[in-house]
């Protein structure tokens, strides 16, 4: 039941509302050009040639979304899992939770899956692998709790957004392409509607930063809040 709850709140609700620009851009740009072609053919097929461009669309955006989400914005952000919240909050450096917090974290972690994480003058000494092996524990701490109501709604939030994010910067793209496409052709509507597409996708982009940092951060503290109750 939580993977297709995640599946259509954190990907497929995304999905839909990025998709916008794209299917006015092939619904009402290039499926008109090709209407009467089809309708010479069979009269339904404009409506079904329609129908299976958005249904492909919004596939389209469910896959791009996502790979848009990680490998730019959570990758510009965040670089990769080693330095996600999840782990820069049990560094000895980081100054999030009190030593004592991470001493009780890191004991469940050694008690619970045998994993020992590095001391403070290991972790100045190898900083890059006390980060491989407290991601290795975020992953076994993800597994553990694969169940946590808690957990899994907030993780739902940040994938929301994220993914909302990658796909806002696809949005922007055709509703600058709607822009100039009407503007040349001086189709009014289209040029007011790729306006204003475009300045409701690119606020998103613009807080991209602030909204992926808050939302990671939110899912570090509930995990490991979570992980210590557990």
């Amino acid at each position: 039941m939580f993977k297709y709850s995640y599946f259509y709140r954190a990907r497929l609700f995304p999905a839909l509302i990025t998709s916008i620009p794209m299917l006015v851009f092939f619904n009402k740009i290039i499926a008109v050009k090709y209407y009467n072609a089809l309708k010479n053919l069979f009269d339904i097929l404009p409506i079904l040639t329609h129908l299976g461009l958005s249904a492909a669309v919004i596939f389209f955006c469910i896959q791009v979304n996502r790979l848009l989400a990680k490998e730019i914005f959570q990758r510009l952000y965040f670089k990769e899992e080693a330095y996600m919240p999840t782990t820069n909050y049990l560094l000895w450096k980081n100054g999030y939770y009190d030593d004592a917090i991470k001493m009780k974290v890191r004991d469940k972690i050694q008690n619970t899956f045998g994993i020992t994480l590095l001391t403070s003058i290991e972790e100045q000494q190898n900083e890059k692998r006390a980060r491989s092996l407290i991601a290795t524990s975020v992953s076994q701490i993800r597994i553990l709790l694969k169940d946590n109501k808690m957990l899994f709604q907030h993780n739902i939030e940040y994938g929301f957004w994220r993914n909302l994010i990658g796909g806002c910067l696809l949005a922007v793209i055709f509703s600058v392409i709607i822009f100039f496409y009407g503007r040349h052709n001086e189709i009014n509507g289209l040029k007011i509607l790729g306006t204003i597409m475009f300045i409701i996708y690119l606020l998103p982009v613009l807080l991209s930063k602030p909204i992926i940092l808050s939302y990671g951060r939110y899912y570090g503290k509930i995990l490991y809040e979570q992980f210590l109750s557990h």
